[in-house]
């Protein structure tokens, strides 16, 4: 969990930001981590992609946020038999009129938890797209913007991959986050069971925000200084997955396919500013980019059968571009 100064400008933000973090915590054990950057995601009007493996708590933690936030929650199970229909809604045909209705599907909620999202086919992926990117949905002829705060939370299993289709490049890109998910510590997971392992589980919170604070949490989150030599760091980061040999990092070009896109560097400066906020700070440091660095650009570099064969992934590429590119003073 990020350890939480106290600034005046931020004071009523952070403590509705710690009151949340609190609620979750009294139902979910030891993803403080995961909480931190799904509120990031949050206060900057970005979507994230959870990738674990089954059993860690992802759903439940998406579900529970969504209680705490008091706005309208929907959970769709991706299957290979889903359709777009199923997902963004349909037109209904009226024998009495001779007219047809729209009738609007589950994405019209304010948090929509995608679960399993790689296990429907290429049409419902991409209606999910439009309502990610234009924050609108087509039924029929007709458009129908969606209420905000609207944000997509998506799991996968990263173990399964047969009757799986994975999520092409260019909508993976439209995910500000791909937050990675691990197994618990024995002590965390000793309090999982003792939460759990009881027929009638505490699993209630009460809502301590509304969407009218969100919104006001995300006018805060422009008042959040960054200096020209923050800007310039982001930018290096960036640079350096298309060019790493510039930084010194030769051994690093014929491991990368392509570089981040600069989503990345927009991504990057806004969670850097989320980072703070949180923090309780009205100013950005490189450590607020370099916290958030890693699930911004992981999804985003594209590694080469090179990389593979010697069995460097994504975290090893980027590891070492974090611990090479310095500041910017």
């Amino acid at each position: 969990m990020i350890p939480v100064t106290v600034n005046t400008s931020f004071t009523e933000e952070n403590r509705q930001l710690n009151e949340v973090r609190n609620e979750i915590g009294q139902v979910v054990v030891g993803l403080g981590d995961l909480v931190d950057r799904l509120l990031v995601s949050l206060l900057c009007n970005g979507h994230v992609l959870i990738e674990g493996v089954p059993g860690l708590a992802k759903t439940l933690t998406v579900s529970t946020m969504a209680q705490t936030l008091g706005v309208d929650f929907s959970r769709i199970q991706f299957t290979p038999d889903l359709l777009p229909g199923d997902l963004i809604g349909t037109l209904i045909y009226n024998q009495q009129t001779g007219d047809f209705t729209p009738h609007k599907g589950p994405v019209f909620a304010n948090i929509v938890l995608a679960d399993e999202i790689n296990r429907s086919p290429a049409k419902v992926q991409s209606a999910l797209l439009e309502a990610m990117q234009e924050k609108q949905v087509t039924i029929g002829t007709d458009s129908y913007a969606l209420e905000e705060p609207f944000l997509v939370l998506a799991t996968q299993n990263p173990i399964e991959q047969e009757g799986t289709y994975p999520l092409p490049e260019a909508q993976l890109d439209r995910f500000m986050l791909k937050v990675n998910v691990a197994y618990p510590t024995l002590e965390e997971e000793h309090q999982i069971m003792k939460r759990m392992s009881v027929n009638a589980p505490k699993m209630n919170v009460r809502s301590v925000v509304n969407g009218a604070d969100i919104m006001k949490m995300r006018e805060s989150l422009d008042h959040i200084h960054a200096n020209e030599a923050i800007e310039k760091y982001v930018l290096r980061l960036v640079d350096a997955t298309r060019n790493p040999a510039a930084y010194g990092l030769e051994e690093l070009t014929p491991l990368i396919n392509h570089g981040v896109s600069p989503r990345a560097s927009i991504f990057l400066m806004k969670g850097a500013r989320a980072h703070a906020l949180l923090d309780g700070r009205d100013y950005v440091t490189p450590h607020d980019v370099k916290w958030i660095a890693m699930d911004v650009l992981r999804h985003r570099v594209a590694i080469t059968y090179k990389a593979e064969a010697e069995g460097k992934d994504v975290e090893y590429i980027l590891t070492r571009i974090l611990s090479t590119v310095e500041t910017v003073e």
